[in-house]
């Protein structure tokens, strides 16, 4: 699809579904879903698989063109490799393409995911490798670039990016684009979170991340890794309109849809349209991806 001349496009649409929430054994200090916080929020059972596929036909009725499926887990398990390679291929009859964060992946779990067709795998390094350890404790920042050259040898496409806002240093953010842009391939997919501090949570009284310096990582992240779809995910509920216009003109080419997050809130997408529309910005259709 070609654009008007003097159009904006954002390429793509992605709505993300949490398939198992809670009870993860990870102490990210972000996290409402850590079994390490008292978020108040309670741990769900992996779902249905014809559950997670009717979720995904809905969005894409709805003109989502990629579907995330997100389960807290450090590492999935092997008794649940079976169900959710169902929901990969499930949703890949659907034509949309596919997304999944579950965590750590060996070698032989990375293969099974794209033998069922997954298109990405999300795993995000989430800061520098210096201030990593004020956030995790629990996973090295070795183990998440393990799980990221595994994934990338099985040929399934890399989503990799960070969280800003986290009382991390300007360099911090300035490392972890750097560990991006240096890994084998540019990742296809870096999303730029904006912490949503939450209460219960270590970083529940973080002092927010100023706007012009959000976008200055987003702008960053566009000259480092030119042909990477850089999405504005996490804390776009926190965002002025006019923020988000400066991320878009700073080089953000992607978002996700729809009013959930995980367990966090996003804008609906009514909003999301209305702001497309006062910018000039038209969402590309998959085709033309």
């Amino acid at each position: 699809m070609a654009s008007q001349p003097g159009r904006m496009l954002v390429p793509d649409a992605s709505r993300l579904l949490s398939i198992k929430t809670g009870g993860c054994p990870e102490d990210c200090g972000y996290c409402s879903q850590s079994a390490h916080h008292e978020t108040g929020l309670k741990a769900s059972k992996l779902m249905e698989v014809r559950r997670v596929i009717a979720e995904a036909k809905k969005a894409r009725d709805a003109g989502a063109t990629r579907y995330c499926m997100g389960a807290a887990w450090r590492n999935p398990k092997a008794r649940d490799m079976d169900a959710v390679v169902a929901m990969v291929e499930g949703v890949k009859a659907l034509g949309m393409e596919t997304c999944m964060t579950l965590g750590m992946l060996d070698r032989g779990q990375a293969q099974q995911l794209k033998e069922a067709g997954l298109d990405y795998y999300n795993h995000n390094i989430d800061t520098s490798e210096r201030y990593y350890n004020e956030i995790i404790s629990t996973r090295t920042f070795a183990d998440r670039l393990d799980t990221l050259a595994n994934v990338r040898d099985s040929g399934i496409k890399v989503c990799c990016g960070g969280i800003v806002g986290m009382g991390e240093q300007p360099v911090d953010r300035i490392d972890m684009l750097v560990t991006l842009a240096n890994l084998p391939e540019h990742p296809e997919s870096v999303p730029i979170n904006m912490l949503i501090p939450i209460a219960g949570t270590p970083l529940a009284e973080a002092k927010p991340i100023e706007p012009i310096e959000f976008v200055r990582v987003i702008a960053l992240a566009r000259i480092m890794m030119p042909k990477s779809h850089v999405r504005l995910s996490a804390g776009r509920t926190a965002m002025s309109d006019e923020m988000q216009a400066l991320c878009f003109l700073a080089g953000a080419n992607s978002i996700f849809v729809g009013d959930t997050l995980l367990t966090a809130d996003n804008p609906g997408e009514d909003k999301d349209m209305l702001l497309f529309r006062r910018l000039g910005i038209e969402p590309m259709e998959r085709d033309a991806q």
